[in-house]
């Protein structure tokens, strides 16, 4: 008969039973998981353009579940607050050279308390599950499936609150130069998040629960590695090539450049002359790239239906507009031979960047800052996508290249390329520009579609369906190129399920959590004497075990 006096004792003096998992070592103390959180918020960066070494994001995240085990709700918020404010600080510290240090430091530490709230869920799924999940398998295979989940849950919150959100340094977007790319073409940047994290989660499992001793036990591990590492690369159908001129004009398009009228167009039609009398299907010009309203200002008008008329090709350019007494930021398609112009609307302009939101408020906190942000772009409501003959484009315009839906519907409605124009003159010197590269590289992978990213002020590149640079114009140079770029059609799996995969990770989540703490506290309710069948499992070592009949 086993004996379950040790168990009863346990039981008896109000501490629970640890589970096998718990059993794999003590939890760092508060005071050095904190600081080795920091750093591994650091490591993160890291992995991230402008040093861009992809394997860190697995280190960074497994130090940082492991300084997570074993933590009280203190312990958890402060090493996730320390690790979300040591990455969110690093990674953005170009904002400071826009708005200056406050909008920074406010954004990061507002970043960082959400991280640290979900390190507070995934703290507690590892206290919860230790108690719960008393079986190895059971160890193995689901408290990663929780944690990976609820990891993509903080990044789908900050992908859309507050406003609408800012999914900038989602996990899923360091692996542009990764092997593991190619994943984002079957699972989207966030199921590339989710699989990361659970790699990440199932090794450091192996680790707590078998110890390295039982290796039938590292299998998960080894085919989880193994299907992301392998996995090819989903392939689209090739549907022929479009010949695309693309425009780095440079010149002082910062938000606060002094400047004369007219200077941004005349930067970026110099630059277009050495294009003129080569082929093109289209002829790109970045954000911000006319200084007038086109629809309503007739000489502008005149000066681009002369440049089409010249170039023997359409015109996308972008400009300010104004219809109904609304301001948008508006990507424009010039015919050459006239008529009215294909219009694309910006869909998520950035907050306190292109618009101040609840003004009277923040107006109250930081009269000063706030009046310095004077234009008021309202957000588009017209698709990402224009025809250019018989082939479809799909668009973004500066930071809608982070936002899944805008991309998502330009692949669905038909695009076979996707155009991406962006000012990064606000950020010049910085690494702003580069790691938005990174992201247009993997939805380049993730739609299966070619992209041109045009700046004003640059990097741009021409980049294949696969995420390889074309061709490029380095930072800071005016230049412009006319690049042969292939055209792509079909829906990746990214693209498919990918509307549907978002719900799915949030909603499972939030179940797995309520059912992990609703059973823990069912089980911490029990009375003495009722023990369940997991409570009575026995410890491998115990001496009650080798007594046992």
């Amino acid at each position: 008969m086993l004996s379950t006096a040790p168990l009863l004792a346990e039981r008896m003096d109000g501490r629970p039973r640890p589970g096998p998992a718990a059993r794999g070592g003590r939890p760092l103390p508060l005071w050095a998981a904190a600081p080795v959180a920091v750093i591994s918020g650091f490591l993160l960066d890291l992995a991230y353009p402008s040093v861009g070494w992809w394997p860190l994001a697995f280190l960074s995240v497994i130090i940082t579940l492991a300084a997570l085990i074993g933590r009280s709700i203190g312990g958890a918020l402060i090493v996730g607050i320390s690790y979300g404010a040591a990455f969110m600080l690093t990674h953005l510290m170009w904002v400071a050279q826009f708005l200056g240090p406050v909008p920074w430091i406010a954004l990061g530490l507002f970043e960082a308390v959400l991280i640290g709230a979900g390190s507070l869920l995934i703290a507690m799924v590892y206290r919860w599950s230790d108690r719960v999940l008393a079986g190895r398998w059971a160890q193995l295979l689901v408290v990663p499936v929780v944690v990976a989940a609820i990891w993509a849950l903080r990044e789908i919150v900050v992908g859309i609150w507050p406003y609408t959100g800012f999914p900038w340094a989602r996990l899923g977007m360091s692996q542009s130069d990764s092997p593991f790319a190619d994943v984002a073409s079957w699972a989207g940047v966030t199921g590339l998040s989710f699989l990361m994290v659970l790699l990440c989660a199932a090794a450091l499992q192996y680790a707590r629960v078998a110890r390295f001793k039982d290796l039938r036990t590292l299998l998960p591990v080894a085919l989880l590695g193994a299907v992301l590492l392998l996995l090819p690369r989903f392939p689209t159908t090739p549907a022929g090539e479009m010949q695309i001129g693309w425009v780095q004009g440079n010149g002082p398009s910062a938000y606060f450049d002094e400047r004369e009228a007219g200077e941004i167009f005349a930067a970026q039609a110099a630059a277009t002359r050495p294009l003129l009398g080569q082929g093109m299907d289209l002829l790109v010009w970045p954000e911000g790239s006319v200084d007038s309203d086109p629809l309503t200002n007739r000489s502008t008008a005149a000066e681009l239906d002369e440049l089409a008329r010249a170039a023997n090709a359409p015109l996308l350019v972008n400009a300010a507009t104004s219809r109904d007494g609304a301001t948008y930021n508006t990507s424009l398609l010039w015919e050459k031979d006239g008529g009215t112009p294909q219009l694309h609307d910006k869909v998520n302009p950035v907050p306190f960047g292109e618009y101040v939101p609840d003004r009277w408020f923040y107006q109250l906190l930081a009269p000063e800052l706030v009046s310095l942000i004077q234009r008021e772009y309202t957000p588009g409501t017209n698709p990402p996508y224009m025809a250019v003959g018989e082939r479809g484009i799909g668009l973004a315009i500066c930071f809608d290249v982070i936002y899944d839906d805008v991309i998502w519907q330009g692949a669905q409605l038909g695009a076979e390329v996707f155009i991406f124009q962006t000012n990064n003159g606000d950020f010049r010197g910085t690494d702003e520009n580069l790691q938005q590269l990174a992201f247009a590289r993997m939805r380049a992978i993730e739609t299966g579609r070619a992209v041109v990213n045009v700046s004003t002020t640059g990097t741009s590149q021409a980049i294949g369906a696969d995420g390889s640079i074309l061709e490029e114009l380095q930072n800071g140079h005016a230049g412009a190129r006319v690049s042969v770029v292939p055209l792509q059609t079909g829906l990746t799996p990214a693209v498919v399920i990918g509307p549907w995969l978002t719900p799915a990770l949030s909603l499972g989540a939030i179940a797995a959590v309520i059912a992990l703490a609703v059973t823990h506290r069912r089980r911490g309710t029990l009375p003495a004497g009722r023990l369940q069948s997991a409570d009575l499992e026995p410890d491998p070592r115990s001496p009650s075990r080798r007594r046992s009949t």
